[in-house]
């Protein structure tokens, strides 16, 4: 059969969960992927209080929706991030603002509380962010040396072993989505991470081609280099469109201004060739959700979404049980 079908509310957080959930069973989801913030899951809440997790599923009940999975990238973001301007505050409680380590110690004990809100509402992957004290040497001047980004490692080791310590007791895992500003955003990076965490099978990836595509790097070398890591999968386009003026660092331009050397693109209106993905999927054995992750600055939201729903389970197919030409051989 083929995969369930889901979507990522953090970008929908301005809608109460009623509200949400009532649109997206009407456009056909099978669930919802509830992101830690706005109404939709208070980790806090839904760390030590049961009867607020029983609420929450509730409302995904009432409209036949499904949870396969939490997600908590503002708080993960923190934890590595350098946490040095205001931009980061957003994600933060208001007395934590102008404070890195402030920002730091709630985003750690966030975490911790997240894996136990997963663990409450009976669902066994986290995807989320872990942040990146390193990215902004990405570019090697002033000049970079190796210890430096040694060191970015060790410590994203340092800050996430005892956060996955909490994972592992309550039977959940994390899923990083591999992305530009986290420790992991390519192949190289993230085999770098497993390693810096001695690989433990707590921390694996939420795939999501879009980020992977823009940068260059095939989806699909990263899905067969890291088979046994995928713990969720994420569906978003995104398209090159370089034109002889602006790079691939899009040039200081925001999403959705057309002069950007990329952009993300609601599915199917981008380059991500999701066959291909789709198909790797079913080599490695990927069953759990397809879940959408809606973001095109170009296009209605509520359009987008229900066509993007349309559209994964048009491109999604399950594997075949028999070779094709095994018929040959029957008298």
């Amino acid at each position: 059969m083929a995969r369930p079908v889901t979507i990522f509310t953090g970008q929908w957080a301005d809608l109460p969960l009623e509200k949400l959930a009532e649109i997206m069973a009407g456009f056909g989801y099978d669930g919802l992927e509830l992101a830690c913030w706005g109404d939709h899951l208070d980790v806090s809440q839904a760390a030590e209080d049961k009867a607020y997790c029983k609420k929450q599923k509730a409302i995904l009940d009432k409209h036949n929706l499904t949870l396969f999975a939490i997600s908590n990238h503002l708080a993960g973001q923190l934890v590595c991030d350098l946490n040095n301007d205001s931009r980061s505050d957003m994600f933060a409680p208001t007395d934590c603002a102008g404070n890195a380590e402030k920002k730091r110690a709630w985003a750690v004990e966030a975490m911790k509380k997240t894996a136990r809100a997963a663990q409450n509402m009976g669902v066994k992957v986290v995807n989320g962010f872990t942040g990146s004290s390193i990215w902004h040497m990405l570019y090697s001047f002033p000049p970079v040396s190796n210890q430096m980004i040694d060191d970015g490692f060790a410590f994203f080791a340092k800050m996430w072993n005892p956060i996955f310590d909490v994972f592992d007791e309550c039977g959940v895992k994390f899923a990083l989505e591999v992305h530009p500003t986290e420790i992991a955003f390519d192949i190289y990076t993230a085999k770098r991470a497993l390693d810096a965490v001695g690989n433990r099978e707590t921390f694996g990836f939420n795939f999501d081609p879009s980020h992977l595509h823009w940068q260059m790097v095939d989806p699909v070398c990263f899905l067969r280099q890291f088979s046994d890591r995928i713990y969720h999968v994420h569906m978003k386009d995104a398209a090159v469109q370089l034109d002889g003026t602006s790079g691939i660092l899009a040039s200081h331009l925001n999403f959705g201004d057309w002069r950007r050397g990329w952009d993300f693109r609601s599915l199917g209106h981008g380059g991500v060739n999701f066959e291909e993905i789709i198909r790797t999927l079913n080599q490695i054995g990927y069953e759990g959700p397809l879940s959408v992750e809606w973001e095109d600055s170009g296009m209605d939201r509520m359009h987008g979404a229900k066509e993007a729903c349309e559209f994964v389970k048009r491109v999604d197919f399950a594997p075949s049980k028999v070779a094709f030409d095994a018929a040959f051989d029957q008298d």
